[in-house]
């Protein structure tokens, strides 16, 4: 064991985790293996390293160069892209727990490294996508319901507020209030429903018993398919919520290729607006999407936030081994 010059132990060199949360991650993550093989998916394994990178407005991978490569390379946010490549193998259902990078990302509920389960299966429509996560909630977190929430209904219940009729002047006007700040200017629609969502809504879902919430906006789909609801457009996404954690992103996945070109261009356009990089847009998805994808629905289930959920830890350090300081 290693010390610091004075003597003392340098706590640097030792593990966040106790060995009963070891121990409880290494058990937790068989069970999860094991109910994805009952189920009939195959394990599978994708590079960490792509050219490509998942699109977003708010997600920064990390980028690095490969020695004799041209081409820079990015440490992947998220298997997505290489899963939905796998699919036109014929495999109808696989599953992968993937080590994932994002840049910038440190907190109670954040590292740059951490863990993702993630599956899709061929055939799956909205409504069997929720369900499946349903079935995993309820066994992998021994919880007897899972609710389900629109997010329309989740902004009137708790915010007040209709995000998909009221002005925008209203929307505006209450997200300053929920935030405390004054200058109007600086608070866009978008940015106001993030604000009411994370100080009015999110702390709010999975109190009682883990949640979907689903039928998010349209503009919010990143990946979803969208579909027509009597009060406006929506996306064919849900996302799991337990004790105000997010624990899973869900999506009815779009399959077509001029869509996801579009999308890729127009978030593109908004990082340059927020002084964010440019992310590559000729992805190999897209091309695959050309081809052919099977239809189907795909969700990512953050381990280690379920974990800590499930644990009742204060900190994602706490069911990882050796988070970034420690690294």
């Amino acid at each position: 064991m290693s010390k610091s010059d004075s003597g003392s132990v340098d706590p640097s060199v030792g593990s966040t985790m106790s060995r009963d949360s070891l121990q409880a991650r290494s058990a937790w993550l068989r069970q999860l293996r094991e109910f994805f093989w009952s189920r009939g998916f195959l394990e599978v394994e994708t590079p960490v390293l792509s050219r490509d990178t998942v699109i977003d407005r708010h997600i920064e991978p990390i980028s690095l160069q490969v020695p004799g490569v041209s081409t820079p390379f990015f440490l992947q946010t998220s298997p997505e892209y290489l899963m939905k490549r796998l699919l036109r193998l014929g495999e109808p259902a696989i599953f992968q727990i993937a080590h994932a990078f994002r840049a910038g990302e440190r907190g109670d509920q954040h590292n740059p490294e951490f863990t993702l389960c993630e599956w899709y299966r061929v055939g799956d429509d909205y409504q069997a996508g929720q369900d499946f996560l349903a079935e995993l909630t309820q066994a992998m977190l021994g919880v007897s319901v899972v609710e389900r929430l629109t997010y329309r209904q989740a902004f009137q219940r708790w915010a007040g507020v209709d995000p998909f009729s009221d002005s925008t002047e209203t929307i505006v006007h209450l997200a300053q209030l929920a935030a405390g700040d004054d200058v109007e200017e600086s608070f866009s629609r978008d940015l106001s429903l993030d604000i009411l969502f994370t100080e009015s809504i999110q702390p709010r879902l999975g109190r009682d018993a883990p949640i979907l919430l689903i039928d998010y906006p349209a503009d919010q789909a990143a990946l979803a398919k969208v579909a027509r609801r009597e009060y406006g457009w929506v996306a064919e996404r849900f996302e799991l919520f337990w004790k105000g954690m997010e624990l899973a992103n869900g999506y009815h996945e779009l399959l077509d290729s001029n869509e996801l070109e579009r999308r890729q261009h127009q978030i593109n356009q908004e990082r340059v607006d927020e002084g964010k990089e440019i992310l590559p847009e000729g992805s190999r998805l897209v091309e695959a999407m050309k081809q052919g994808l099977p239809p189907c629905s795909g969700v990512a289930l953050g381990v280690e936030r379920t974990l800590q959920a499930l644990l009742g830890m204060e900190s994602i350090a706490e069911v990882m081994t050796f988070p970034i300081d420690r690294a």
